[in-house]
């Protein structure tokens, strides 16, 4: 694909879609064509799979939750992902499929490999060039989430599920060095933004 394709992840509260919104403008000002999406969702399909996912009211098994974030990135991706890319697109996804591994695989306990089978299948085997990992402290995170509105039905887990999905993301980090940026969510979020900033240029250049 000609494009690149960029990815943010991270637990509840660090700041993603700011930062999402601020990469874009940031790129556009440099004269790159973007376009920002997110998980799940980003088509008719994905936001009604998203409405359902979020639904405090609804109570689904972790292999149910797992194959409806599959579904949405599948459309996703079919939709808005591939042919966004061989138009030379920035594609900016606010979370992509590491967000599962993290949230069903190290939170929900679902086998790693059966998640990443089922992605394979679901992406065509894409993954981002770039993936941004906000890292911050669950609890931090969450107070952070409760102050911009009701949690939603993910937000309403433990506090323990949330730092077993805090330690998958840092392990798919460390296991992937090449890929991932990871950044200290405390930070302000102009640092944040600057050193994001810093580090996908130097991607953007590399890549031609």
């Amino acid at each position: 694909m000609p494009g690149v394709f960029i990815s943010f992840e991270g637990p509840e509260g660090a700041g993603k879609s700011t930062q999402t919104k601020r990469l874009k403008t940031a790129l556009e000002q440099a004269g790159y064509a973007v376009l920002l999406t997110r998980e799940p969702g980003g088509t008719p399909l994905g936001d009604a799979v998203r409405s359902a996912l979020l639904n405090p009211e609804l109570h689904m098994t972790a292999l149910a939750e797992f194959l409806l974030f599959s579904a949405s990135r599948a459309q996703l991706c079919k939709d808005i992902v591939v042919p966004s890319l061989a138009a030379n697109y920035v594609v900016i996804c606010d979370r992509f499929f590491d967000s599962s591994l993290a949230y069903q695989g190290y939170g929900r306990g679902l086998n790693l490999e059966f998640l990443r089978e089922v992605t394979w299948e679901a992406t065509g085997g894409m993954r981002p060039d770039v993936t941004v990992l906000l890292d911050l402290e669950p609890k931090l995170g969450l107070e952070r989430a409760a102050q911009v509105g009701a949690p939603d039905r993910l937000e309403q887990a433990d506090l323990s599920f949330h730092q077993k999905v805090r330690a998958g993301f840092l392990e798919l980090a460390k296991a992937e060095p090449e890929r991932f940026l990871v950044v200290d969510a405390t930070q302000e979020a102009q640092a944040i933004h600057e050193q994001i900033l810093a580090a996908v240029t130097g991607s953007l250049s590399v890549m031609g």
